[in-house]
């Protein structure tokens, strides 16, 4: 059954003063399609576009898993834009196939169907991301949930971008050189180096990463999880069948390397940086330092370093998250899922 809302004028009114502009970069795996869903479930949240980038998949299949989420969630009037299909230097790398092949658990029937070739908007990814800032100045929260590719060209093409957003949520990087792909690296940034040294040095605007520690150390229980996709919504439903067959929801101790250095837990990756995007107190503990991305050797290409006595001397600062109201961000979930 599709539940109903209905507002007040007065409701609607003040819905639309606090109206938060947002545009999520993704490369859409089965965490980014439950960011995206926390962010079409926010009632003052408008989603202006969804910018696709390779990462967890190839850039057709993100397009493809975009526009199922949007069309589960009765959004598909919110654009979507075919972006990077590689990295900006050297070949791309094999996809990892934490989610599945295709980024949502290989579950899914009709992935060579040519309806969302038609779907999917002709403006490139990059183009539109400026052209959206640009008419909405000052407004619009960027997210960026996979490789920072589409976001370093973005800035390449047009230098004034990152003053005219509002702030930029990442979920990417690391703080403490635990890596999840290499020894020292994060998956987001080791797949385009340079995209995340670029966009960490230029993009002066208000930043907050989420790093791939800090939403592992603040895992859920998979009893929550059960719960979470349990609940008898289409989108639940939806969210229980991609990972239904997906390695990194096996329940089993010593899974993946997020259990050897954190011990087993559901962790919703890009939902944490969506989520502190739309209520800043969902993250109850930051740090502020200024951070630069490794582009050198073997071991040590792609992971963010912090520097608490500013040996760098750079005058920007980000904020990386550290603790979470886990009671606050499980509300936000469970809420998440519960539309249509």
């Amino acid at each position: 059954m599709v539940r109903q809302r209905f507002f007040t004028p007065l409701q609607i009114k003040a819905t639309r003063m606090t109206q938060k502009l947002m545009i999520i970069d993704t490369d859409c795996g089965i965490d980014d399609a439950q960011a995206i869903m926390l962010a079409l479930a926010t009632p003052n949240v408008r989603l202006l576009g969804i910018t696709c980038c390779f990462g967890n998949t190839d850039v057709d299949n993100v397009c493809q898993n975009v526009l199922r989420v949007l069309s589960v969630c009765q959004r598909t009037q919110i654009p979507v834009f075919r972006g990077s299909a590689g990295p900006l230097v050297g070949a791309l790398k094999p996809f990892e196939d934490h989610f599945g092949t295709d980024g949502l658990g290989d579950v899914l029937e009709d992935r060579d169907s040519d309806i969302w070739k038609k779907q999917t908007q002709k403006e490139h990814a990059v183009n539109a991301l400026i052209q959206l800032v640009n008419e909405h100045q000052g407004q619009v929260s960027l997210v960026a949930l996979g490789p920072l590719t589409n976001l370093a060209l973005a800035v390449r093409l047009d230098p004034s971008i990152p003053q005219k957003l509002k702030d930029l949520h990442i979920m990417g990087g690391n703080m403490e050189g635990k890596g999840n792909v290499t020894p020292c690296a994060e998956f987001n940034f080791i797949m385009d180096p340079e995209s995340a040294y670029i966009v960490l040095e230029e993009y002066l605007c208000p930043t907050h990463i989420a790093t791939w520690e800090f939403t592992c150390r603040n895992k859920l229980s998979w009893e929550f999880f059960d719960n979470l996709v349990n609940q008898d919504t289409a989108a639940a439903r939806f969210m229980k069948v991609i990972t239904s067959n997906c390695w990194a929801f096996s329940r089993e101790p010593g899974i993946g390397m997020k259990d050897a250095f954190f011990g087993p837990g559901f962790v919703p990756y890009d939902a944490y940086a969506v989520a502190a995007c739309v209520d800043s107190t969902v993250v109850t503990e930051r740090i502020d330092y200024a951070v630069r991305v490794e582009l050198q050797g073997e071991l040590g290409r792609g992971f963010m370093a912090l520097d608490p006595s500013n040996k760098l001397n750079k005058s920007h600062r980000v904020s990386v998250m550290k603790s979470c109201d886990l009671s606050k961000f499980s509300s936000m979930l469970m809420a998440s899922l519960q539309l249509p």
